[in-house]
């Protein structure tokens, strides 16, 4: 059965719904904070592609980035990286908003050709377009990879309560 997600498009001409998703596909998104300390990037890094590669061994080759700063774009460099040698793979942006890809982030305009698709959320920056996003996200994954601090507020905890509640793995990395 194929599903069409409004508010998602291949491209960033606006014309509307296309992308479409399996239900038969597993699909994991990652979440966490956009500043990491120094001196726990290489940590961070390391476990992320500890944890995307479990999950390939586990049958995932359907990855979600919200593309921020930080931990998703982390995230997306190891599954572009392990995309390389495995095409059954897929990356998927999610931008919280359209203007979001005026970024001048280096790193997100390297990744962002490499995602198989882009989808935008808000056509533009509201207060809630970041947890509309994540809702979207966790909505569609079976396991949810968490970079945690262990503070019970912000994105990074809310969206992992979401998970929870919508009773999905959680695999965490502490910062």
């Amino acid at each position: 059965m194929l599903l069409a997600y409004n508010r998602y498009e291949t491209g960033f001409a606006g014309k509307g719904v296309v992308m479409v998703e399996s239900r038969n596909v597993k699909t994991c998104c990652v979440t966490g904070r956009r500043k990491i300390p120094a001196d726990r990037i290489e940590y961070v890094n390391r476990e992320l592609y500890r944890e995307v590669l479990q999950a390939v061994k586990d049958g995932f080759t359907h990855f979600i980035s919200g593309f921020s700063e930080g931990t998703d774009l982390l995230f997306s460099a190891v599954v572009v990286d392990l995309k390389a040698e495995n095409p059954a793979l897929t990356l998927e942006a999610a931008l919280p908003y359209r203007n979001r890809i005026k970024t001048k982030n280096e790193l997100f305009h390297r990744l962002l050709p490499q995602c198989n698709m882009v989808g935008i959320h808000s056509e533009i920056y509201n207060k809630g377009c970041f947890m509309k996003r994540n809702s979207f996200i966790v909505s569609l994954s079976q396991r949810v990879i968490a970079v945690y601090d262990g503070r019970e507020a912000g994105g990074t905890y809310a969206t992992m309560c979401l998970a929870q509640k919508l009773k999905r793995e959680i695999r965490l990395i502490f910062v």
